[in-house]
């Protein structure tokens, strides 16, 4: 058995699909099922059933996967201490991360890592951090990069940098006269934020309960792209982090506000699971992204 069917195994039933493992692993469907048929007949037992449109294991497949993920661990494991004896940096790097991280913060470290290292391929995996957390838990990817890092079972956090949060609005806004504001002005306002569960939501919800004010919410969007968008044909404002909307200040379609009273500011966080063996691409991109700050390690941060 090689090891990369035991981890599309392993990724169906994480996943509870055979589409998302094939996505995972850039394989098709079919191939997939070819891959779990395979095993089946090896053990001469039915590993997974479907259930209301979802996968889930039987006893034997609950079996597999608990024994082939250690397997897959320890794998991985061996691979980057002996790719670490090596003086060529070749291979890939998975970073799972959220898109207002991702698609603003790490461009800088890339461009000059990717100059460096052109052999290395470096795959972003875009997705809530909710999941970011259960991707490195899972060794499916290397590290993690998100905004407010929180403390969880078996994760070490590193912290990265951290970003300012200004008020975007449209050009020609009230608030635009009125130079640097305190928070509180943004109570009554028509107010455009992220859906629940969103960290950077959480930490907002927060501080405006903190400070009683009341805005009147017009809009729950899952992406900083579309809170943009609104915020430029005025239907409200927002409070995002200062790059991601840089371009649309320099274009003169968002107005950026500077806080008065207090700097808000979002932290960003890498995390991988702990004590975690990286291989050499992982472990070369690790310290570019350490060379835009000092970092400080905190377990169960």
């Amino acid at each position: 058995m090689h090891i990369e069917t035991l981890k599309i195994f392993c990724d169906v039933v994480e996943n509870q699909s055979f589409s998302l493992a094939a996505s995972q692993n850039f394989i098709t469907q079919s191939a997939v099922s070819q891959q779990i048929r395979g095993l089946e007949e090896r053990y001469g037992k039915r590993l997974l059933e479907r259930r209301r449109g979802s996968v889930k294991p039987t006893p034997a497949g609950e079996i597999l996967h608990r024994s082939g993920r250690a397997i897959i661990h320890a794998f991985n494991e061996m691979e980057a201490q002996l790719q670490g004896l090596s003086n060529i940096v070749t291979g890939s790097v998975r970073v799972g991360t959220v898109h207002s991280v991702g698609l603003y913060e790490l461009s800088e470290p890339l461009k000059a890592y990717f100059s460096d290292f052109p052999q290395v391929n470096v795959y972003l995996e875009y997705d809530r951090a909710s999941s970011v957390y259960d991707q490195v838990l899972r060794g499916n990817v290397d590290f993690g990069i998100v905004a407010y890092p929180t403390a969880r079972a078996q994760i070490t956090v590193i912290e990265f940098r951290s970003d300012r949060l200004l008020i975007a609005c449209a050009p020609g806004h009230p608030l635009t006269e009125r130079g640097r504001v305190p928070v509180g002005a943004l109570d009554g306002e028509k107010f455009i934020r992220l859906e629940k569960g969103i960290p950077t939501r959480m930490a907002l919800d927060r501080l405006f309960r903190s400070k009683n004010i009341n805005v009147q919410y017009v809009a729950e969007l899952d992406n900083i792209e579309m809170i943009k968008r609104l915020v430029e044909v005025g239907a409200g404002v927002a409070l995002l982090p200062e790059k991601s909307f840089a371009f649309e200040v320099q274009t003169g379609s968002l107005v950026k506000i500077e806080m008065a009273d207090k700097e808000l500011r979002r932290p960003i966080g890498i995390i991988y699971r702990t004590g975690k063996h990286f291989g050499a691409p992982a472990e070369k991109l690790m310290e570019y992204l350490r060379g835009q700050r000092c970092l400080l390690v905190l377990d169960n941060y």
